[in-house]
């Protein structure tokens, strides 16, 4: 048996019937031009027959006395037709469609007495155009492993026709050795003895993030506003995405002296003050997102390497530009705070933060006590330059991720290429016109640019007196 990990363990203990725990994606393909009329039939079936899915998607939860107290990992038996499925859309087949299946798909749990994956094969999408939606159990993996995982079905060759393929070497644990009572009692005495050792360095980080003058950390996330998106939910999700230009956003990172996730961040803040002013609804204290940050990880290992911390979004701020220079000055400080501790101080940082969502979840009352955050948004890169899946070209990948009861929205943004392709789940009954708020990071996104040209010193007359007596 492996066992998962205290990170990992958490989100196992947090799945419920209105709250599943498993992250997704919806991709999107465009046909070969020479696709022969097989093409989706064959890439069904090299699915089912040539394993693609790493470790720890071979195992299943064992089932045990001592499995709700250490969850672990057994090797199992794969239904491969349970875990691959075809599904084709209604005519016309457009976005709409597309959208309402995946969302369907998303509100259902996976079956924890199998392994926790499920992948689907879309046709009937226009403009030939086909789609893959996969989710797997967030004690499983997190935002970066699955971008990692879906990066090696795909290839940067378009006459590549070998993926998805079956994992590399490296990414294929040994199968572990069979252990004594003596040293699997043994073992959670020798993590907490290095926990233990980690306590002061923790505890430095945590009054850094107390410290007054932060607007982020852990001070701020004891005054969170409740909002509108801080609701109770059901067990049903909507779908809402969006595509920015990557270009224009590395152009007023560059202006601004920013990074490309300030300003995401900064624009996810304009959308949801806008849609939270249209419904009346808006707080006057900002709002707080929930950051995670990726931390490096041992090759070919699973589960979750992440941490996060609070970070307001300027939902208070009119000025576009002040809402990015906020968001900046508590980004800058708290990822180097963060950076600088050992790996097992992050895992207890993490557990931390965990610990009130999974307490207030598995007591039923995480709904009812004031929030810790308003949303969760993650960033992701998937790939700077095209990719294929035999042949045919991804266009887009839109994640999809896990709701908190009280927290029913969650923005995850991927990107790909030139573009950044920006996901929004939300609980179907709470958000209302989730996709209206996807559109509005469009707009926010032109709102920035704007102020940024406002703020610009005009070109010196000068310089245009020179240009016209040359």
């Amino acid at each position: 048996m492996q066992y998962l990990s205290p990170v990992d363990a958490s989100f196992l203990r947090m799945e419920s019937k209105r709250t599943p725990m498993h992250v997704g994606g919806m991709l999107t393909f465009k046909l070969p031009d020479n696709a022969s009329p097989d093409f989706l039939r064959d890439l069904l079936q090299h699915m089912r027959t040539v394993p693609f899915m790493p470790h720890p998607f071979d195992c299943k939860l064992a089932r045990g006395r001592l499995s709700k107290l250490a969850p672990a990992w057994v090797k199992a038996d794969l239904d491969i037709d349970y875990h691959i499925r075809h599904s084709a859309l209604p005519y016309p087949g457009g976005e709409r469609e597309l959208g309402v299946l995946v969302a369907r798909l998303h509100s259902h749990p996976l079956d924890l007495s199998r392994p926790l994956w499920e992948a689907h094969l879309i046709e009937g999408l226009e403009n030939r155009r086909f789609a893959i939606y996969f989710k797997a159990h967030h004690c499983a993996i997190d935002g970066v492993g699955g971008m990692k995982m879906v990066r090696s079905w795909l290839s940067e060759d378009p006459t590549d026709m070998s993926g998805p393929g079956r994992p590399r070497a490296a990414e294929t644990a040994e199968a572990p050795r069979p252990q004594s009572w003596k040293t699997r009692l043994g073992k959670p005495f020798k993590v907490a003895g290095h926990q233990i050792r980690t306590l002061p360095e923790l505890i430095k980080v945590l009054k850094e993030m107390s410290a007054p003058g932060l607007e982020g950390g852990t001070r701020a996330a004891l005054t969170t506003p409740r909002s509108l998106l801080n609701r109770a939910i059901t067990q049903q999700r909507r779908l809402g995405t969006q595509l920015l230009d990557l270009k224009r956003i590395k152009a007023i990172s560059a202006a601004t002296g920013t990074t490309v996730n300030d300003v995401s961040l900064a624009v996810c803040g304009g959308a949801i003050r806008r849609y939270l002013l249209e419904n009346g609804a808006l707080p006057e204290k900002s709002l707080l997102a929930s950051v995670p940050v990726a931390l490096p990880r041992p090759a070919g290992k699973g589960g979750n390497a992440v941490a996060g911390f609070v970070c307001p979004f300027g939902t208070d701020q009119t000025d576009p530009l002040k809402r990015l220079q906020r968001i900046n000055r508590v980004t800058s400080v708290t990822k180097q705070q963060l950076l600088g501790l050992s790996a097992t101080a992050l895992e207890q940082f993490t557990l931390m933060g965990l610990s009130p969502l999974l307490l207030g979840q598995m007591a039923g009352v995480l709904s009812k006590v004031p929030p810790f955050f308003n949303v969760t948004v993650s960033n992701v890169v998937a790939s700077k330059v095209p990719l294929y899946l035999r042949g045919a070209q991804l266009e887009a990948m839109y994640p999809m991720s896990i709701l908190f009861d009280g927290y029913a929205l969650n923005i995850t943004l991927v990107g790909y290429c030139d573009r950044v392709a920006v996901g929004f789940t939300g609980c179907r009954d709470a958000i209302p016109s989730l996709q209206r708020l996807a559109v509005y990071t469009g707009e926010a996104l032109t709102e920035m640019e704007e102020a940024l040209a406002a703020a610009m010193p005009p070109p010196a007359s000068g310089a245009k007196k020179k240009r016209a007596r040359s």
